[in-house]
This record gives C-alpha cells, sequence and structure tokens, in this order.
C-alpha cells in the first residue's frame, strides 16, 4: 500500500515541470512550500 503510494507520489514530481530541478530538489521544495505542493499534487 505504502509503496503505490510513493510511486504516486514521485510520477507527479516527475511529471511536474515548471522548474529546472532534480526530483530529489523536487521533494523538498514540496514539502516546505505549500504553493508548490499544490501545483505538483494539480489542486
Amino acid at each position: 500500500m505504502f509503496a503505490t503510494l510513493n510511486k504516486i507520489a514521485l510520477n507527479l514530481l516527475k511529471n511536474e515541470k515548471t522548474l529546472k530541478l532534480g526530483v530529489k530538489s523536487r521533494r523538498l521544495k514540496a514539502g516546505w512550500d505549500n504553493k508548490y505542493l499544490l501545483k505538483v499534487l494539480n489542486l
């Protein structure tokens, strides 16, 4: 169950192309910046 959620989250980060960052940096930015997190989640 958790592995599936992890894969979904990583795919969302990979598909988000507004920043020229690696997935690790995008993950950290999404953790720090709520606006960016909403952009990644497409809400």
